[in-house]
């Protein structure tokens, strides 16, 4: 059972990266349709450590670091990778017990949505500049469906606005 949530949560990793854009196109507002992404000057780490601590200090678990960028960069050559995409690169997810609980309970299919992911990189010809984001979730469903999941997306903006405010 563990082996197959490392899988799924993996899987989930891949696929809430795959539309990230360079900070430089984040910058210019061209950050994919639903993904809401901040970008600031500072040191990848500094942010990187600022948006763990603004996960955790809310009391909730990260459950998975994903470190993205070093395994595009590990399989770039078996793959046919022509370019280094990211200097760093690493997704945070975990989940909050109160509000899952609020979006499962409007709707059993929210469970689609856990864990929540934030991502942070910085590229290599924005050296300097770090983007830090999330993938809106949709808010459908009934009306308490929609309330609970909007609040889900309230707390990763302001998650994500804290880890670029540090």
């Amino acid at each position: 059972m563990i082996e197959l949530w490392k899988s799924i949560t993996v899987a989930a990793v891949f696929a809430a990266a795959t539309p990230i854009v360079p900070a430089s196109a984040a910058e210019k507002g061209s950050v994919p349709e639903g993904v809401t992404a901040y970008t600031v000057e500072a040191d990848f780490e500094d942010v990187r450590f600022g948006l763990e601590n603004a996960i955790v200090n809310r009391g909730l678990v990260i459950d998975y670091t994903s470190h993205i960028g070093e395994m595009l960069e590990r399989t770039s050559a078996d793959v046919g990778g022509s370019k280094k995409i990211f200097s760093n690169a690493q997704a945070m997810l975990f989940c909050s017990a109160d509000l899952s609980r609020k979006a499962m309970e409007a709707d059993a299919a929210n469970i689609a949505y856990c864990p929540y992911t934030l991502f942070v990189y910085d590229t290599p010809d924005a050296e300097g500049s770090v983007t830090v984001g999330f993938r809106r979730l949709s808010e459908t469903g009934s009306e308490a469906s929609k309330a609970a999941i909007g609040e889900v997306n309230a707390l990763l903006d302001s998650i994500a606005q804290e880890a670029v405010s540090e």
